[in-house]
C-alpha cells in the first residue's frame, strides 16, 4: 500500500531565513519530499530543497517523435499502398513532399504533449488541496513561511517527523490530513 502525498506535517516559521534553515537541517537528515510556500521568492531556497524529477522534456520529445513519424507513415500509406496515382511519372514515395506536414504534426503533437504532461505532473486540475483546509495557510500568500514535510518520504514516521520539525522550532506545526 502506498501512502498518499496527501498527508504529512505542516509547519510554519517566522522568517525566510529560518524556513531555510529548517529546510536545510531536514535534508541533511535525509528527508526529501519537502515543499516550501512562501510569499515571495527566498534565494537559495530551490537549491536547498533539491533537484525536482521533470519528465516533461522527453514526453516532448516522445510527442513530436510519435507526430512527425506517425504522419510520414500516413503520407507514405497513402500515397503508396492505398491509393497510389501516377503524376508525371514521380515516385509514389516522394518524401519532400511529406516533410511540411509532417514538420506541423511534429510541432502540433509536442505542443499537445507538453501540455497534456504539464496538467498531468502538476495534478490540474484540482480545486481543492488538503493543505488549503489547515488554519492560517492563508498567509503563504502574504507573510507565512510554510514547510510541508509530506508522508511519501522513505524516511517519514509520524512520530519522528513530528519530532524532527519541533526541534526546528516553528510557529505552529498542523498535521496535513486530505
Amino acid at each position: 500500500m502506498s501512502v498518499s502525498c496527501d498527508r504529512g506535517w505542516l509547519a510554519r516559521f517566522d522568517s525566510a531565513g529560518a524556513l531555510l534553515q529548517a529546510v536545510r537541517e531536514l535534508r541533511d537528515l535525509g528527508y526529501t519530499q519537502l515543499e516550501a510556500y512562501t510569499p515571495y521568492p527566498v534565494e537559495g531556497l530551490a537549491e536547498t530543497l533539491g533537484p525536482v524529477r521533470n519528465r516533461i522534456p522527453l514526453l516532448v520529445l516522445l510527442g513530436g517523435l510519435c507526430g512527425g513519424f506517425g504522419t510520414l507513415f500516413l503520407e507514405w500509406y497513402a500515397s503508396v499502398v492505398d491509393y497510389p496515382i501516377d503524376v508525371g511519372g514521380r515516385p509514389d514515395a516522394s518524401w519532400p513532399a511529406f516533410i511540411p506536414a509532417a514538420l506541423e504534426m511534429t510541432i502540433l503533437f509536442a505542443a499537445l504533449f507538453g501540455v497534456t504532461g504539464l496538467f498531468v505532473a502538476n495534478g490540474l486540475p484540482r480545486l481543492v488541496h488538503p493543505l488549503f483546509a489547515v488554519p492560517g495557510f492563508e498567509a503563504a500568500s502574504r507573510d507565512g513561511f510554510f514547510l510541508w514535510l509530506r508522508a511519501d518520504d522513505p524516511r517519514f514516521d509520524e512520530g519522528r517527523a513530528h519530532a524532527d520539525l519541533a526541534r526546528l522550532a516553528p510557529l505552529s506545526i498542523d498535521e496535513v490530513v486530505p
